[in-house]
């Protein structure tokens, strides 16, 4: 029924001659290329708490994400169905195995923590943000990257983190020794689940003698998840301790200085990452490090920036 609900929808996109497709990719783009940022620059600008919870919640998602991903190991639709033709470009921010949708994913906690943080605030910006989960996770489906299933479990497994995230917040409530204590336990989690990831088996499909998926490859981008919820962890333990950083509310200056640590985290994540760390030591450690240090920077090293120069 999956690969049938995909067709019907690839009929939809040839009968109306791709008119949507730019649209549903765009809306996939953004999900995944700039709304990750968003959590950083509330931290730095907005709202501290909130941008904890914002990154906490974005970084146990994409873990999970991929802890999911490198579980189930399943095919791609068009892999599954050589009927199957995504549409356009859609198929290059395709990584990883399919199920669950890293992008719903990565929506849903964003998004799903601006609903959230809004229903009682702005509540035309929570119904927005929900508005965009549903789009996010349809435009998987309509572009034929993604099945129904990879979808809704995408949304529900971020939902439970969520929930998780605003219950443990409410418990915690700033207590270091126990936010010292989750930390510990998160760091053991990560660790748990790089050696989980490298021992367990994979799937080892031929056709016409050649791979059909490459593991090697499909464990990409959970390392990456692994060393920025790690670099999180460190970031996040030195600040509280050691930075304690106050949002310089006022100031003329921290727009700007939340744009241009804005502009240092995409270039680092698109551009500088991958052309040094990651092809010096590799797809896998090379995105943990480059991820680490992104996150901890986040976290860390540019609240100081922000706090000497804010006037």
């Amino acid at each position: 029924m999956d690969i049938q609900y995909l067709l019907w929808l690839q009929e939809l996109r040839n009968a109306s001659g791709g008119v949507f497709d730019e649209f549903f990719n765009g809306i996939s783009k953004v999900a995944v290329d700039l709304m990750p940022f968003l959590p950083f620059f509330i931290f730095w600008c907005v709202d501290k708490k909130w941008g904890y919870r914002f990154i906490t919640t974005f970084g146990l998602a994409g873990l999970l994400n991929g802890i999911l991903k490198l579980t189930v190991c399943a095919y791609r639709p068009w892999i599954r169905s050589d009927l199957i033709e995504p549409a356009g470009d859609s198929k290059v921010a395709a990584t990883g195995y399919s199920f669950p949708s890293g992008h719903t994913t990565e929506a849903t906690a964003v998004y799903g923590t601006i609903t959230l943080w809004q229903k009682d605030v702005r509540r035309w910006l929570a119904i927005l943000g929900g508005v965009l989960i549903a789009l996010t996770g349809f435009s998987r489906n309509f572009l034929g990257v993604h099945t129904p299933q990879d979808v809704v479990v995408g949304f529900a497994s971020t939902l439970i983190i969520i929930i998780a995230v605003d219950k443990a917040n409410e418990k915690i409530d700033g207590d270091e020794k126990k936010l010292d204590g989750l930390s510990f336990i998160g760091l053991l989690v990560v660790i748990a689940a790089l050696i989980y990831i490298m021992v367990k088996p994979y799937p080892m499909d031929y056709v016409d003698g050649k791979l059909l998926v490459d593991p090697a490859k499909m464990m990409n981008d959970t390392f990456k998840a692994c060393g920025a919820f790690t670099g999180f962890l460190a970031g996040s333990y030195f600040e509280r301790h050691f930075i304690k950083y106050e949002i310089p509310e006022g100031s003329k200056n921290l727009p700007i200085l939340g744009f241009v640590g804005f502009l240092i985290t995409y270039s680092w994540k698109e551009f500088f990452a991958p052309a040094t760390i990651v092809a010096a030591l590799g797809g896998h450690w090379g995105h943990f490090i480059a991820r680490f240090l992104m996150w901890f920077f986040v976290v860390a090293v540019w609240p100081i920036v922000i706090t000497k120069n804010a006037d």
